[in-house]
């Protein structure tokens, strides 16, 4: 039992950095547009990261556990590996202030592991074909519905008075963060479950079917939701307060949009990027205001950031598996 209580405990320091980078995602709008305290906002995250436990199911858990890689090809050193690349390049990334995609860091670390023990006919296509087009795709969704989605809204309130838009905005966007940390809470909370889904299947200790038992449901929610009231404050910084100047209005737009986008996602079981989404949406309100609405160097750095995730995440799962090699399978 020493591996299945290392490799899930492991999943549950993945599951903690993901809901520390991602605090960004769910409270980055609603912080810098001063409707809600940073505690408070984290609280209120938290809340509804934990209560999506309850709400969409485990599609995405299951597109982890068992349509990245071959399951015959997982063993507990592969676990580890890719655990061990996916928390280093997260936990990096959350310290230095940049909001990566914890789902593609966790992918690109299993894709490093089961390629260094078997060679690319482990990898399977179709899975990370989804994970590939979801990189381009959920943040031109999330930046192309934010923007039309702020274009009508402000076509409809455009003869109301200003002070009682900011008003209107301000108590709407309790709602929409809502919706986005809920969304943020069933997509990526379903990461961790996956992996702990697998570390279960592959000790033997789920009989002879794949499944997520309901206790790590629980298990992993619960830790998303304590990573995200922690919060990763420089990351929130980045996303909420650099890229561009919202209002309580714009902040409604982007978390709305990419809450919806995310769903979407979700209801294919498909783990797509939190980070991306939102980002493409909080783009998409800035760019309303024109061209000049966005901060292009700072976007630059976050495109680069997630370029780099998955092949960081792959290399360093190579490194721990060929190591673990070294000392106990040769």
């Amino acid at each position: 039992m020493t591996f299945p209580i290392l490799i899930i405990s492991m999943a549950l320091i993945f599951d903690f950095y993901n809901g520390m980078n991602d605090a960004a995602n769910s409270i980055a709008t609603v912080v810098s547009t001063r409707v809600l305290s940073p505690i408070q906002a984290v609280a209120w995250a938290a809340f509804f990261n934990f209560f999506a436990a309850f709400t969409f199911g485990v599609s995405v858990a299951n597109t982890i556990g068992k349509g990245i890689v071959d399951v015959s090809v997982i063993d507990n050193f592969v676990l580890i590996s890719s655990l061990a690349g996916a928390i280093f390049t997260s936990s990096v990334a959350t310290h230095m202030g940049y909001p990566i995609s914890v789902s593609h860091a966790i992918i690109g670390g299993l894709g490093g592991a089961a390629l260094t023990k078997a060679g690319a006919a482990s990898l399977i296509v179709s899975g990370y074909t989804k994970v590939f087009i979801f990189i381009f795709l959920a943040p031109i969704l999330g930046l192309v519905i934010a923007l039309f989605f702020s274009i009508i809204t402000l076509w409809i309130v455009k003869n109301s008075v200003p002070r009682k838009v900011d008003k209107i905005f301000r108590r709407l966007q309790l709602i929409s963060a809502a919706l986005y940390s809920l969304s943020h809470g069933t997509n990526d909370a379903q990461k961790t479950m996956g992996i702990i889904a697998i570390v279960l299947f592959t000790n033997g200790l789920l009989g002879g079917n794949f499944y997520v038992p309901f206790w790590v449901v629980i298990l992993s929610h619960s830790v998303i939701a304590l990573g995200t009231f922690i919060g990763g404050w420089k990351v929130i910084k980045t996303l909420g307060m650099r890229m561009t100047k919202l209002t309580p209005f714009g902040g409604f737009s982007a978390e709305t949009s990419a809450g919806l986008t995310i769903l979407g996602a979700t209801a294919f079981g498909i783990p797509v990027s939190t980070t991306h989404t939102i980002t493409g949406s909080i783009a998409g309100v800035g760019l309303v205001k024109g061209v000049g609405g966005i901060k292009w160097s700072v976007a630059k750095n976050i495109l680069w950031a997630w370029i780099l995730t998955i092949p960081m995440s792959a290399f360093f799962s190579f490194a721990t598996y060929s190591i673990l090699k070294a000392l106990f399978l040769s």
